[in-house]
């Protein structure tokens, strides 16, 4: 896994910027219930999304592991943010209305935890948002793609639509709805992705083999079009409730 509080300088500029961000919180927002009051965004990273999760009477909070991180999402959501594990959040059960968790899910081997310390805070009728599918997503069936089939198994993903469903009703969380956005910015290129592959950062699929790292930085070379990007992707995002007495 990438070293995030190494990334934090570069991270916005890697990730699509400003309209990929846009997108995912006008996403997120999409599926936060009208009257929720408070939202809690997990692995928040810079801020970038979650400085955007605004709407009138809705509080947003973020919550991320690396120092780095942190201290640059304070600068957009100025005493909102806590230094923590989203494994172990400083909360009390059922304190908030909304959790999100936008593109971590596949990154950890602890997703379960995840899920299941989000149902711990949420309060009965607060809603789970997370993305689901992401590397799948990322394969558009582009020459690229085809290079890196062999090695990915979209299959053992550990964010897996039908994975984090089953791990949400097993901690009271039953399914409220789904949307898409797009990753704008996100379309790979060639010379880009060998960069990526150089540098760590396809973890939860491939496992960096010196070897195999160079075959495929030298199938990828061979490609045409070395720095044109190939299509974005599109983004999966769904949502749980927590249910409520009578349900």
């Amino acid at each position: 896994m990438l070293d995030y509080d190494a990334e934090a300088d570069r991270y916005d500029e890697t990730r699509g910027g400003v309209p990929r961000a846009e997108a995912a919180a006008s996403a997120v927002l999409r599926l936060v219930p009208a009257g929720a009051r408070t939202l809690l965004d997990l692995a928040c990273g810079t801020g970038l999304v979650t400085g955007r999760l605004t709407r009138p009477g809705l509080r947003v909070y973020g919550a991320d592991a690396a120092p780095a991180m942190a201290r640059k999402a304070v600068e957009r959501v100025p005493g909102g943010v806590v230094l923590a594990d989203a494994r172990a959040l400083p909360l009390p059960d059922g304190r908030v209305d909304a959790v999100s968790a936008v593109w971590l899910l596949h990154l950890v081997p602890f997703a379960a935890e995840i899920v299941a310390e989000a149902a711990r805070v949420l309060r009965p009728g607060g809603v789970f948002i997370a993305t689901v599918d992401k590397d799948a997503a990322h394969d558009v069936g582009s020459d690229i793609d085809r290079v890196l089939a062999p090695y990915r198994s979209h299959g053992r993903a550990r964010d897996r639509h039908d994975r984090i469903t089953a791990t949400a009703g097993a901690h009271g969380l039953v399914p409220a709805g789904a949307t898409r956005f797009t990753g704008h910015g996100q379309g790979a290129t060639p010379r880009r992705t060998a960069e990526k592959l150089r540098r760590g950062y396809y973890a939860s699929w491939f496992d960096g083999a010196e070897a195999t790292t160079d075959r495929l930085v030298a199938e990828l070379a061979a490609l045409p079009d070395q720095d044109r990007p190939r299509a974005d992707p599109a983004y999966p995002l769904v949502a749980f409730r927590r249910g409520v007495t009578g349900d």
